[in-house]
């Protein structure tokens, strides 16, 4: 799509815009996904290899 020839008309370039949000936000999903599932992954490590080695507070 980065070389492809600019819309030549103010509709063509609205009808491309309405196709591209048509799509929907798909890589800004993911993208939270996955910084979720690593901050997850990452306090779940913390939590099993620093307190509970440590064990229950007295």
């Amino acid at each position: 799509m980065f070389n492809s020839d600019p819309p030549t008309s103010p509709a063509t370039a609205d009808q491309a815009v309405e196709e591209v949000v048509a799509q929907g936000p798909s890589g800004a999903i993911a993208l939270a996904g996955i910084a979720t599932a690593c901050v997850v992954a990452i306090w779940l490590a913390f939590y099993l290899f620093v307190f509970l080695p440590r064990g229950a507070l007295q």
